[in-house]
């Protein structure tokens, strides 16, 4: 039995064909409508996967009254197949778009099922199985892999990492979590960092890439050519970063993406700072500093941020394309400027709206990865550095 899959992000249709393929069915893939139509055409499928937001703009068919309308969307693809089509194929709908009104418009128009994302792909098999019938292969593999509400671009920077890399936690988080892709940024590292890299990528080869820095430019400019790197492609819903010790860790950083995408908000930046008084004493010289810090930079942005230099955010393709064009000022501080930029594009005001500082339930100091004190005392100097650029 053939089953057609249409979905504009390719890490959905890659792990929609994998398990589909490993029940024993013909799977035919197509990542935009017109494709997607044009393949409905020649394999005669028997059955129809597809999302409901996707977009194409060149498209145009004879209604049910010979009269020409677009097809743009995963709904407007329904309605060629059901009503246009008068199609008796079976039309599966697998969204992330919680909408009713779409929800309730989609049967209407003849949709077989609504599946709501995230969903486990055994669920999406016992599905299929009950529209059309078993494949050659009745098993169902691998029953807690997730497909996410979202596809989310993750980017990790390394720089002589090869006794922190935790290669074995990275790649059962994306065997699980199949809407993720992390890219990992190697900046121009002296040890092993790279080979290891490398073959982490082999073996998860659509779900982890590498871009290779052959300097070494700081984690400001490693950060700022990932996340350039991710935004150029059109699957990701949110692109975010993250340290590569793990120091926050994937599950609260599953709970920024879902901040960010049951919100307004633009950016959701991880804040450590109701946490500090596990690692350090109130009273340390470490503490002390730490809070001077977080006083220049409050006043220098204008803003109540608690913790700028945690290295755990997730953001729109917007703010990468409006903020991250030019290279930062400063190797440590970025994520302030970030800010900065951000109100010098969008005003003061809209730019306070925009962002979200989210507390962390987890947060560690990896070994090696605490600033020294002598590189705490530059970090006020590059404070006043940013504040004469910007203002």
């Amino acid at each position: 039995m053939k089953i057609l899959v249409i979905d504009d992000q390719d890490l959905v249709l890659l792990s929609l064909e994998k398990c589909l393929t490993d029940l024993g069915y013909e799977v035919i893939t197509s990542n935009n409508v017109k494709s997607g139509i044009l393949k409905f055409n020649n394999y005669n499928p028997d059955l129809i996967v597809s999302d409901i937001n996707m977009y194409e703009d060149d498209f145009t068919s004879l209604d049910e009254n010979n009269k020409p309308t677009l097809i743009a969307s995963g709904l407007d693809l329904l309605y060629y197949i059901k009503v246009i089509k008068k199609s008796p194929v079976p039309f599966m709908i697998l969204s992330g778009n919680t909408d009713e009104t779409i929800i309730e418009r989609s049967f209407e128009l003849g949709a077989a099922d609504y599946m709501k994302k995230p969903l486990s792909l055994k669920e999406i098999g016992l599905r299929v199985r009950r529209l059309i019938g078993s494949g050659t292969i009745y098993k169902i593999e691998q029953p807690n892999q997730l497909i996410q509400k979202g596809v989310i671009g993750v980017v990790i920077p390394c720089y002589n990492e090869e006794e922190r890399l935790q290669s074995d936690q990275f790649k059962e988080f994306v065997g699980k979590n199949l809407g993720y892709h992390l890219c990992f940024v190697n900046d121009g590292s002296k040890d092993s960092t790279l080979k290891i890299l490398k073959e982490l990528s082999e073996e998860n080869k659509d779900r982890i890439s590498v871009y290779d820095c052959e300097k070494n430019g700081g984690k400001a400019e490693a950060v700022r050519l990932g996340m350039l790197h991710l935004a150029k492609e059109q699957q990701f819903d949110y692109i975010g970063f993250l340290d590569a010790d793990l120091s926050t860790n994937f599950e609260d950083f599953q709970d920024l993406v879902n901040t960010i995408s049951t919100s307004k908000f633009q950016i959701v930046s991880g804040s450590r700072m109701s946490r500090m008084g596990a690692n350090i004493s109130k009273n340390s010289a470490r503490a002390i500093i730490s809070k001077t810090i977080n006083f220049f930079i409050k006043k220098t942005l204008g803003m109540e941020i608690n913790d700028t230099q945690c290295g755990a955010k997730i953001m729109t393709k917007e703010i990468i394309e409006k903020t991250f064009n030019t290279k930062f000022l400063t190797k440590w501080l970025f994520d302030v400027e970030i800010f900065m930029r951000m109100k010098k594009v969008y005003g003061s005001n809209n730019a306070k709206e925009m962002i979200c500082e989210q507390p962390l339930k987890r947060w560690i100091h990896a070994d090696g990865s605490k600033l020294s004190m002598k590189d705490s005392v530059k970090i006020v100097g590059q404070i006043g550095k940013i504040a004469l650029h910007y203002n």
